[in-house]
């Protein structure tokens, strides 16, 4: 671990060094501890012609969106508030065929990034959809959307979707150390399949900890640091969406944004206060509590409830005791070689 290098950069360093025109871009989470402010930096830095995908999208969608930088979406749900009629900046892209998305199921989206995390081209997924319009209606995926192939064992028609595999993965977790090692607990979904699918992840965290608080409770670790490109600190970095052990969802900036975003002029100056506005996360933070007061943030703080520890403890961390011999045989290595040497049972 001394070997690895530090991974902590801010939101725009690192947005500015992974996020590029025309890249696929997952957004990590699942309807909870949403990347916002990472979100709010791809907006503000003006990337062009993305491909996002994203399970569940609300405010992050919305704000891509309406911020004119995606082209194409593959999601299970968007939140259109107000549907056909009410718009949003979703609907009204689609509308004017700005924007192409292709819908999955939720099962079928997640195959698709299982498939990639475990480097599969293709998955099989339940036949059902055949029937659906989910089936019969595509976009920019065309035939790539669906594939029937036969079971080599059964010779069934199967259904299959193929594998995702984006450029960069943006992901909000509770707590990293500096060399990337993202911890992550609560309502899981798709949040390790989206990271580990992907060619690069940013990671934003609520704290960055030391080593050793990660190594204490490995079970939380989601996103291990040899796949992590970068790490970010950002207190607040889900708001308004809730982060468990951290803060609840914020109602009111929720309210505020579904009031807007049915129409293009309110959405745009929404954004331009709350987003183009406020240089990072900080700045959000202090324009909120300017304008509203604390009162609203300090009442969704969560109240501490912790689980009971987990022992990882051992007799011993090592085969090789401290004289260097081993535990069982009682030789050292060099005996143990020579051993096997003579047995003719050492391959050099």
């Amino acid at each position: 671990m001394s070997e690895e290098q530090s991974k902590v950069m801010s939101a725009k360093e690192a947005v500015g060094k992974y996020v590029y025109d025309g890249c696929s871009l997952i957004l990590g989470n699942y309807t909870v501890a949403a990347a916002m402010a990472l979100v709010y930096e791809v907006a503000r830095q003006q990337r062009k012609d993305l491909t996002v995908y994203s399970q569940s999208g609300v405010i992050d969608v919305e704000v891509l969106v309406a911020s004119g930088c995606v082209d194409r979406l593959v999601s299970t749900y968007v939140y259109r508030g107000g549907g056909r009629a009410g718009g949003s900046a979703v609907e009204r892209a689609l509308q004017a065929r700005t924007l192409q998305m292709e819908d999955y199921t939720n099962f079928q989206y997640n195959a698709r990034l299982v498939a990639g995390m475990h480097g599969f081209t293709f998955i099989p997924v339940l036949e059902g959809a055949i029937d659906t319009d989910l089936f019969r209606i595509r976009t920019f995926m065309g035939d790539d959307k669906y594939r029937i192939i036969s079971c080599p064992y059964t010779g069934k028609e199967i259904l299959t979707v193929p594998a995702a595999n984006p450029d960069v993965c943006i992901v909000h977790v509770q707590r990293a150390d500096k060399y990337g090692n993202a911890q992550y607990w609560g309502a899981l979904g798709s949040v390790a399949a989206a990271a580990l699918s992907s060619k690069r992840i940013i990671v934003s965290c609520e704290e960055i900890v030391e080593h050793d608080v990660i190594k204490s409770s490995p079970h939380l670790t989601m996103i291990p640091s040899y796949r992590v490109d970068a790490v970010v600190e950002i207190p607040w970095g889900a708001s308004p969406t809730e982060v468990i052990g951290y803060y609840n969802l914020d109602r009111f900036m929720f309210t505020l944004f579904a009031k807007a975003c049915g129409d293009a002029g309110a959405m745009r100056a929404w954004m331009d206060e709350w987003v183009f506005g406020c240089k990072d996360r900080d700045a959000y933070i202090d324009h909120y509590a300017r304008k509203f007061g604390s009162g609203t943030l300090n009442s969704i703080r969560a109240k501490a409830f912790y689980s009971a520890p987990a022992s990882y403890g051992a007799a011993f961390t090592s085969i090789w005791d401290g004289d260097g011999r081993e535990r069982n045989m009682g030789v050292t290595m060099e005996e143990f070689e020579r051993y096997l040497k003579e047995k003719g049972a050492l391959y050099e």
